[in-house]
């Protein structure tokens, strides 16, 4: 039953300040087992007049596939990126409208940044957000063209950081242009939250004995002792067992890395990024996300979708309206998401898992999280196939 498949897109044009009007509803669907089914994005941009969304989400809903025939999507965040990415994507029907679409949206050349950089301005987060939602859901696209049956057959999608707006997209739930418009506003308040303040996140793994939360406690009143009111050092991301991203004020992050082995950290690697997302310091995006979120149509999911706020699937619109924004200044428990997605009676078999977008992040969190779903698990790359490039 899979959103792709089974749900639709709604694409609209930009217009206002914050706010999008002239967006379809819920359009045409691709149904499983053929029928009226789209066959590419670029057929749905044309289309004017679609389906019924409750005949589609009754067709996609009929027959539920077995565990071992069922799929999971995980969408990438940022980070991910890369300079080049997106041109392996271009040759499949309908990517190209798409990034045609968020030029429209965003005001510049998504794509030739995509393709073309410099690699600097594609790092930024402005840019590298909303990057990373259409190249990923530029390689759904590619994934539906190679294999059908594993976008129809998909049952669950959850998505890192920004990229639970593009597994929103591919349920069903948010439009592509509204929620490409979403990431923008969210993307440009992030950046210009993390230029107010020197901080920036650390990636820590740690023996069974760290005690990440006491470290952050010590590295506060470090910061304390330098002058700094009301400091930031916490957890703001849930990776592993054993492995947490910590995020705050420079000093603090500075100090662990200083105190390493006190606190039982093994490895310690700071992010190439310029903030501490995920934390408090993030708080003034969270009026510019909020108020876009409201002015959009936002529907429940036709296939689950699980929060980076509390690992749990969304359950209704106003749900998914007040996680996005509470998940800018939350930490994202992907560690107890993966739990949740994979989590099974003893002897039931694994789906098939499929990360589609920019780099295999995702996978190798998931090889540490659950080894035998991991064996089930692909990658949908952003870039050329081997097999393609030859010919």
């Amino acid at each position: 039953m899979g959103s792709w498949a089974a749900a639709t897109w709604r694409l609209g044009g930009c217009s206002g300040r914050g706010g999008l009007r002239g967006a379809p509803r819920r359009r045409g669907s691709f149904r499983p087992g053929g029928g009226d089914r789209a066959g590419t994005l670029s057929d749905l941009l044309q289309s004017s007049v679609g389906a019924e969304e409750p005949g589609a989400a009754a067709a996609a809903r009929r027959e539920r596939p077995s565990p071992r025939e069922a799929t999971v999507l995980l969408f990438p965040g940022q980070g991910s990126q890369f300079v080049g990415m997106g041109h392996g994507l271009l040759r499949y029907p309908g990517v190209r409208d798409m990034y045609r679409l968020a030029e429209k949206v965003l005001g510049y050349d998504l794509l030739s940044l995509c393709l073309e950089g410099p690699r600097d301005e594609l790092d930024r987060t402005r840019h590298c957000q909303p990057a990373v939602f259409v190249a990923s859901l530029a390689a759904v696209e590619k994934l539906n063209h190679q294999q059908p049956e594993v976008v129809e057959s998909c049952v669950a999608a959850a998505g890192y950081s920004v990229g639970e707006f593009a597994a929103l997209v591919f349920a069903g739930a948010l439009g592509f242009a509204e929620a490409l418009y979403a990431v923008k506003v969210r993307a440009e308040a992030m950046q210009k939250a993390s230029e107010a303040v020197p901080s920036g996140m650390l990636t820590v793994i740690g023996r069974r004995e760290a005690n990440y939360k006491f470290a952050c406690l010590e590295a506060r009143k470090h910061c304390e002792s330098l002058g700094i009111e009301n400091p930031v050092c916490v957890i703001s991301n849930y990776l592993f067992p054993d492995s947490r991203v910590i995020a705050g004020h420079l000093q603090a992050l500075e100090f662990l890395q200083e105190n390493a082995r006190k606190y039982y950290f093994t490895h310690t690697k700071m992010l190439p990024v310029s903030g501490a997302f995920h934390t408090r310091l993030m708080e003034p995006a969270v009026e510019p996300l909020a108020e876009v979120l409201k002015s959009i149509e936002i529907q429940k999911p036709l296939v689950s979708v699980y929060s980076n706020v509390d690992g749990k699937k969304y359950m209704h619109s106003k749900h998914i309206q007040k996680l996005l924004v509470k998940q800018v200044v939350s930490p994202v428990m992907w560690e107890q998401t993966m739990h949740s997605v994979y989590e099974r009676k003893q002897g039931t078999e694994f789906p098939y898992t499929y990360e589609v977008g920019p780099g295999k992040q995702l996978g190798a969190v998931l090889k540490k999280c659950n080894l035998k779903a991991w064996k089930q698990y692909n990658h949908v790359d952003a870039l050329e196939d081997e097999e393609a490039a030859e010919t």
